[in-house]
């Protein structure tokens, strides 16, 4: 397999020109020496820590991908100003992959759904059309027109009250920054970590994680180390909801006097 060419040090030396700066100017913004710098620019540094190439890659608003395998000097001033205004396709989600679907024998798509037991499989037969073929498969009434849509089973109690053990059905966000702001969705993670069902919002870099139950804490993971992004349709469970409690009760009663209050004010 021929090697990936690394073109780096031509663009960190392109980026630093293109803003005016120094290497005693950008070594500082970037908290390390100049001499480290120069070493990586001038090529010195054969193989610079991961945590540097990041560094530089998250202050010029770029991917590691793009920083490292994209010849930023051949493209044009149109395509250079989309990356530096966040549109890095690799940032977002968008046009990274063809995302893999099976279809049914009238030539729709199918509505799978990945068992527990198909997890550990999944990050790396997601896009295998053999490995999705040998998933159950089912259609489902009134789903919205134009989305593919995959079903996943979720653990834990991070998102109480919705149930848990419950299978959460979910529409595929090929562009993930068209999310909004405290969107629900299914994350799939790189390596060894979990399917997450989190409310997500999507920031420069990455995206920032929510669970409803307050007994977990929020966090952050880089946009490299996601896979995919499902957004939240609705949720199936053998659960019954948790019966509605005297405090629900005082909750929507005050808020029911607060809103009547503002129309009064209105008026």
């Amino acid at each position: 397999m021929e090697a990936q060419e690394i073109f780096l040090k031509e663009n960190l030396r392109f980026l630093r020109n293109r803003k005016n700066l120094t290497q005693e100017d950008l070594a500082e913004d970037l908290g390390m020496t100049r001499v480290k710098l120069h070493a990586i620019e001038s090529g010195k540094t054969a193989n610079p820590v991961i945590g540097d190439v990041i560094k530089i890659a998250k202050y010029f608003k770029l991917a590691t991908d793009t920083l490292l395998t994209v010849n930023l000097m051949r493209l044009g001033e149109l395509k250079l100003r989309e990356l530096e205004s966040g549109t890095d396709v690799y940032l977002t989600g968008k046009n990274v992959r063809v995302l893999a679907i099976t279809v049914n024998q009238d030539d729709k798509e199918n509505v799978e759904y990945v068992p527990i037991k198909a997890k550990a499989g999944y990050r790396t037969g997601y896009s295998d059309p053999e490995y999705l073929a040998a998933l159950p498969k089912f259609s489902f009434p009134n789903l919205p027109a134009g989305g593919t849509f995959r079903m996943f089973p979720t653990t834990g109690d991070s998102m109480l009250p919705i149930p848990e053990g419950s299978d959460i059905l979910a529409r595929y966000v090929q562009n993930w920054k068209e999310l909004k702001s405290g969107s629900l969705g299914i994350v799939i993670l790189k390596g060894e970590q979990d399917f997450v069902f989190k409310e997500i919002t999507v920031l420069a870099q990455g995206l920032s994680l929510h669970s409803f139950n307050k007994l977990y804490d929020d966090y952050q993971v880089d946009f490299s180390d996601v896979l995919e992004i499902w957004e939240y349709h609705s949720f199936h469970s053998k659960v019954l909801p948790e019966p509605v409690t005297d405090l629900n009760l005082v909750i929507r009663e005050i808020r029911q006097l607060t809103i009547h209050a503002e129309r009064e004010v209105s008026l």
